[in-house]
């Protein structure tokens, strides 16, 4: 697991897009597919690509995108519908197809049909090239919340009290936060070429430290990643802690190109 240390959410911003952009510049032969989280940390960095995209010309055509998950219950085109996230904070100001964005369908009338369906399309899309992704103050990643199955996939899952209680703040009131959710499982995520991780602010510290030095354990689900061969911490100096001392800061898109 490489660890990049930065000095603020800016600069974590700028090292993500630095990931994606290398990715999209590849020539593989099959369009450049991007994994997307939703939440505070990814922010800046979609930010930063929509800027590259206006003002240097980065381009998404071609691109595929697969969101990470989705609340269950939330009406079509609800602001905090995880897809209309992403469309408001950085797909409609890019050059993707519409067409080419994914998400998990929370509005279906039988959601375990509807996580089996996003499972068979990701399958049948190849490999995600690039996942980001963000963790919880539990160690969550998607919403894979404690004690979920590293085994599992794309399924419906039930937030614990703390994440819901996190989440309230982009709600007009923490009783509207959904309850359950469609996310990706561990298995899913896993399956990406590489993942982008990053966490910023003091809040994320201790899911960070237990991420990157407790043992491998469902009770902090992130720890799956220490499995990968490709992943890499993208942390500001509060997310890290005591561990931005040594861990030298780096470009994310510099080490390695992925299996």
């Amino acid at each position: 697991m490489e660890i990049v240390v930065l000095d603020d959410p800016r600069a974590c911003g700028r090292a993500v897009a630095d990931a994606v952009a290398d990715v999209l510049a590849r020539d593989t032969g099959r369009p450049a597919t991007l994994g997307l989280a939703t939440g505070s940390s990814p922010l800046p960095a979609y930010a930063e690509l929509v800027r590259r995209h206006r003002d240097e010309g980065l381009s998404f055509a071609g691109a595929r995108a697969f969101l990470l998950d989705e609340y269950l219950g939330l009406p079509a085109g609800h602001p905090q519908s995880y897809r209309e996230v992403i469309r408001r904070e950085l797909t409609d100001h890019l050059d993707i197809d519409p067409a080419a964005v994914h998400a998990p369908d929370g509005t279906r009338a039988d959601p375990a049909e509807a996580a089996a369906d996003y499972e068979r399309l990701l399958a049948s899309s190849g490999p995600v090239d690039l996942q980001i992704l963000g963790i919880g103050g539990n160690g969550h990643i998607g919403f894979n919340e404690p004690g979920s199955a590293f085994g599992s996939r794309t399924r419906v899952a039930t937030l614990t009290e703390r994440t819901r209680a996190d989440n309230a703040r982009f709600f007009d009131r923490p009783a509207d936060v959904p309850h359950r959710v469609l996310t990706q499982g561990p298995a899913t995520i896993m399956e990406a070429r590489r993942i982008v991780l990053v966490a910023t602010g003091e809040g994320k510290r201790a899911a960070v430290a237990a991420t990157v030095s407790g043992p491998v354990t469902t009770d902090v689900p992130a720890t799956v990643l220490r499995g990968h061969p490709h992943c890499t911490l993208v942390l500001d100096r509060a997310a890290a802690g005591e561990r931005a001392g040594p861990v030298a800061a780096g470009q994310v898109g510099a080490p390695g190109r992925g299996r």
